[in-house]
């Protein structure tokens, strides 16, 4: 499909107005422009400056490049020039052949191309040295301004370029990206469906064409026809075959694209052809149906003009599909809606979208080999209340994408292995348990834990209440990732972890001193020994207290409690003001103090005098904090150590901010309830960062 160049001029702004402007100065594409024109200077853009750092982040350039403005490469610059086709995307020295497959599919779809590449700007009247890109990230659509200074050696360009040298917009396109990205060298490597669906924000599915159907071929042109993108390539066994050329000129470990399917008669035979692309815009397969291949001097003139065959070195051909089958290892399909391929009729689908993460220590469980942490991974209940038309079950697709990963390469970091669980949700609520998970199988999971951005299942369930687990493979892992949940029928979900129930008991009153026990009356001659008369101690006399009675018992081991603690325990219990407190008031919190010591023993298994972090979540709740994920992640990175271990310190310094914080809000709250517009999760949150 041809996406026209339109007149030369500013042209009605059709770009859609929902996409967020990211760029550092808070302006928009169009006011940014006018500032330019303005000021009659062309635009620079500070967030991606034209020097190496946008460049590599691992390397130095090999050659000194120099950036250009295409006015400077060549004389008459375009935009795009007698529309934006597959055969504009040339690849230059770097490894994004997926970025390039995906690019020329985009070609193949007006609408989806339109988006991505908005018609607003051009090279004439209006031009500022500004352009803009839009890409879908994470459930959103983002608007990425660029300058079109562009990195060329010995005056062309040394990334991706058209095939007429004239012709801008690809390259164009591959800086945003790049931009998005952190780098150029940020581009090197990846799957095709990952691009396909930033320029689409559609849903992928992958069929290994060895297992796929028998109606594949059907498959793929249902495709074609819905305006999906469609990526090939044959898989590598060991980095000694990447982009190795096989004796059919195949490129092994390359990003293909897939641009059409059509059939001719071959003496007397209905012959599927499939047509490929190869993003160097050179080197194709040299077997039966290729350009120059004999036959087609058995094919009509008619039927050769039908199908666009030349024999050109451009990089596209045909080939049988049985041959494709053979050679290809797997298709990429990106839908612009998780339709099946296997399905005449479209659907309008429901999406719920979940933003989480995992972190270290507190939500990074791994999968279910991990048993002992899979449990603190987020947690969401999914209710599925009507069956599809005329079925007894309900569709659903899950997709899981970690998010920023390759914006991260700089940094180390790499895709990590990621899927999802499926479970029958039991009668109670609230996150479920280690034990849950000890003694109940999934329904439903993910094919495989794999290092793509996105995993993706279809599944067909049951009406009913279903817990959904999405984790890294191995635990302890970090990222931040995005669940989307279609259902052909609206679907209920909810994060388990998204809200804070704090469950604080009244104090309990001291007991009068003829009915204290022995242990009790021993404890207050202790106390008022270090108190003196006025019976009232200072944080430092509080620590002594409580590390002379705490180190009397035998079932626990731990460090010496800090004078942090013991200021904090003042700063709970203290009613007078005086920074001092009475016994009347510690006996109060000894109570406390004696159910939280047992819990602590309790959740330290291993009597190590320390408990996991991954524990935190249950002991707090049996102390009577339910914490959202996001206020459990702020804890342990507050008090737990590097092994993420807490000791007794730590424990208690925690409960007693977590009281001192749900204590203070209840009072505001009770006091006027104007006077505070946070949540108590909110005002958690403020008061854990004071």
């Amino acid at each position: 499909m041809p996406y026209l160049h339109g007149a030369p001029g500013p042209q009605a702004h059709p770009v859609p107005q929902d996409a967020r402007t990211i760029h550092s100065s808070g302006q928009s594409f169009e006011q940014l422009r006018q500032g330019s024109l303005q000021t009659g200077s062309l635009f620079e853009d500070v967030d991606f400056p034209a020097n190496n750092t946008s460049l590599f982040y691992s390397e130095r350039p090999q050659v000194p490049f120099e950036w250009k403005r295409p006015g400077e490469i060549v004389e008459k610059p375009e935009f795009i020039l007698g529309g934006a086709t597959r055969t504009d995307i040339c690849q230059g020295e770097l490894g994004d052949c997926w970025l390039l497959a995906a690019i020329a599919s985009l070609t193949l779809n007006e609408k989806a191309l339109a988006r991505v590449v908005p018609q607003d700007q051009n090279f004439g009247p209006g031009y500022a040295g500004i352009f803009h890109f839009q890409f879908w990230q994470h459930s959103e659509w983002l608007d990425v301004v660029i300058d079109d200074r562009l990195p060329t050696f010995r005056g062309r360009l040394v990334f991706l370029h058209s095939a007429d040298h004239r012709e801008f917009w690809s390259a164009l396109l591959e800086k945003a990206y790049a931009k998005l990205n952190g780098s150029y060298e940020a581009l090197k490597g990846g799957s095709t469906l990952e691009a396909m669906e930033d320029f689409t924000g559609g849903v992928a599915e992958t069929f290994l064409t060895r297992e796929a159907p028998q109606d594949f071929y059907a498959i793929l042109g249902k495709a074609l026809k819905r305006g999906s993108l469609l990526g090939c390539s044959m898989d590598i066994r060991n980095a000694a075959e990447s982009e190795a050329r096989t004796p059919f000129g195949l490129i092994k470990g390359h990003a293909y694209t897939i641009t059409g399917l059509d059939q001719v008669d071959f003496r007397g035979q209905k012959i599927e052809l499939i047509r490929v692309r190869n993003p160097w815009g050179q080197v194709e397969w040299n077997g039966p149906w290729s350009d120059s291949s004999p036959e087609w001097q058995s094919v009509g003139l008619a039927d050769q003009k039908r199908l666009c065959h030349a024999a050109l070195d451009d990089g596209e051909f045909w080939m049988a599909f049985q041959d494709f089958r053979a050679h290809f290892d797997k298709v990429e399909v990106c839908n612009l809606s998780p339709d099946a391929l296997q399905e005449d009729a479209l659907h309008r689908w429901e999406v719920a979208v979940h933003q989480g993460s995992w972190v270290r220590g507190s939500t990074a469980g791994g999968c279910r080999n991990f048993l002992d942490t899979f449990w603190t991974n987020p947690q969401i209940k999914l209710s599925l209340t009507e069956k599809d038309e005329g079925q007894e079950e309900c569709t659903l697709l899950v997709a899981l994408m970690q998010k920023d990963r390759r914006k991260l390469k700089r940094f180390g970091a790499d895709m990590l292995t990621i899927g999802y669980a499926i479970y029958q949700s039991p009668s109670k609520d609230g996150h479920l348990d280690k034990d849950f998970f000890r003694y109940h199988a999934s329904l439903a999971r993910s094919k495989t834990f794999i290092n793509l951005r996105e995993v993706s299942d279809r599944f067909q369930l049951p009406p009913g209440e279903y817990i959904l687990v999405p984790s890294t493979f191995e635990p302890h892992q970090e990222a931040d990732f995005c669940l989307r949940i279609f259902s052909e029928k609206k679907a209920i979900s909810r994060d388990l972890d998204g809200t804070v129930d704090i469950d604080l008991p009244e104090p309990s009153q001291p007991k009068p001193p003829e009915q204290e026990t022995e242990e009790e009356q021993q404890f207050r001659a202790l106390f008022q020994r270090i108190a003196g008369e006025d019976m009232e101690v200072t944080a430092e006399e509080l620590e002594y207290v409580l590390n002379a009675v705490l180190q009397k018992r035998k079932d626990l081991k731990f460090k010496k409690l800090s004078l942090i603690s013991c200021r904090n325990i003042i700063s709970l219990m203290d009613t007078s003001g005086n920074g001092k407190l009475e016994f009347s008031e510690f006996r109060v919190f000894w109570d406390r103090l004696k159910q939280w010591i047992n819990l602590f023993i309790q959740f330290d298994v291993d009597k190590s005098g320390t408990m996991s972090s991954y524990e935190l979540r249950t002991a707090l709740r049996a102390a009577g904090f339910q914490l959202s994920s996001r206020l459990l992640q702020l804890i342990v990175l507050r008090y737990a150590d590097e092994g993420l271990q807490l000791d007794l310190d730590d424990f208690l310094n925690c409960l007693v901010r977590l009281e001192n914080a749900s204590r203070v809000f209840q009072a505001l709250r009770m006091k006027n309830k104007d006077f505070i517009h946070l949540n108590i999760n909110e005002f958690i949150n403020l008061t854990m960062n004071i």
